[in-house]
């Protein structure tokens, strides 16, 4: 049965990819495994990312809506029919031969496959940008033989079973006569060739796997979920063939004071009432440890948000940064000594400032008041 990948994102399936990707990060924050270990959390941050690169790329996401799953090896959704091979001409040849009786052997040398890695940097430096050293675990080719799969260099051998064609073919009897099947040929695996004297380091496949380390540049502004692709760094292919790609996904960890929507930040900032009443200025240090002055004005208001243009993430391949939104957490002091609350007695004698009941009409209304006249005047 196909997955569900919009329920485990928990969006409908007209969503647009902004609410997939918003939906992805929220879960992100959550599960991530520097937030929240434990296999239960390991396991949805795994299910999470999944469903965002399924639903995040077109073709993927046109299968799952004709109710297939893209990531199933030989699911029918990719094939329409359902053969999960390449549909009705393969069956006709499975039971008839083909037409001329043979599709030919193999190459033994085949492309490699690509290879996804995940790494996990900072906010910090996904706003630097930074060089990655990572150790992969891939095939690699054999420093042996170089990937020709015989201990002397020598060139294969046409294969006695098959005669090279790469194929067996039997005359098997069924309800509709004598049917003629082909299947690859089990000494050769389908391509009509032996190695006379297999490489002992790599058995004759051509490749081993063993550890590598590599660098990789990730880019300043780069957000989770986003790929890095690295050109002939994944897996050599059998035979010693062309290595598939590297692609490096980026997770982004959580940061303890900032928190990131696209290229903008935000952060909460505790302004004394005082210091809001009269206006101030607040040092806060940035991501790159310099200090960045918040100018809050004579008259700040709870929740008010106080933006710093051009003061968030870099935008990634283009110029220029996004904004730091500080958000005002008016601070209210419960505990004050005597000359403080003299000195604030005497600021409520002078303003006669008394709590009172918001009558409707009047400015300077509440939050209550905002959204019944936003409602009001739809």
């Amino acid at each position: 049965m196909a997955r569900d990948y919009y329920g485990i994102l928990g969006v409908d399936r007209n969503a647009t990819d902004s609410e997939i990707k918003k939906a992805y990060r929220k879960l992100a924050r959550k599960y991530h495994p520097d937030v929240n270990p434990g296999e239960e959390a390991a396991e949805k941050f795994r299910e999470a990312s999944v469903a965002h690169e399924v639903l995040t790329d077109p073709d993927k996401r046109r299968i799952v809506d004709m109710g297939g799953d893209p990531m199933e090896q030989g699911g029918g959704a990719g094939h329409p029919g359902g053969f999960g091979g390449g549909g009705l001409g393969d069956i006709f040849d499975a039971f008839f031969g083909g037409g001329a009786g043979s599709r030919g052997p193999r190459s033994r040398v085949q492309p490699g496959s690509d290879t996804l890695w995940r790494a996990s940097i900072t906010l910090e430096e996904a706003y630097t940008g930074v060089k990655k050293e990572l150790t992969l675990d891939t095939a690699v080719l054999c420093t042996k033989c170089h990937g020709s799969g015989s201990a002397s260099n020598a060139k294969p051998n046409t294969c006695g079973t098959c005669h090279g064609s790469g194929e067996i073919q039997e005359v098997q009897r069924s309800f509709l006569g004598n049917v003629m099947t082909s299947r690859p040929c089990h000494t050769c695996n389908g391509t009509g060739e032996v190695i006379p004297d297999p490489c002992d380091e790599c058995a004759g496949d051509g490749r081993v796997r063993a550890r590598r380390d590599i660098v990789a540049n990730i880019p300043a502004g780069i957000q989770t979920g986003m790929r890095i692709r690295m050109a002939g760094q994944g897996e050599v292919g059998a035979g010693g063939g062309p290595a598939g790609d590297l692609y490096i996904e980026v997770m982004v960890r959580p940061h303890v004071v900032f928190t990131r929507d696209g290229d903008d930040l935000h952060a909460s900032i505790r302004v004394p009432m005082i210091d809001a009443a009269l206006g101030s200025e607040l040092q806060v240090e940035s991501l790159t440890g310099e200090e960045v002055t918040v100018v809050i004005p004579a008259g700040t208001q709870p929740n008010e948000v106080i933006t710093l243009e051009g003061e968030g993430m870099p935008r990634l391949r283009a110029e220029g940064r996004g904004d730091l939104m500080a958000h005002v957490d008016l601070f209210v002091p419960t505990e004050i000594d005597e000359h403080t609350r003299e000195l604030l007695e005497q600021i409520r004698d002078h303003r006669r400032d008394n709590s009172s009941v918001h009558r409707e009409g009047e400015e300077h209304g509440g939050l209550f008041d905002k959204l019944k006249n936003k409602f009001r005047n739809r």
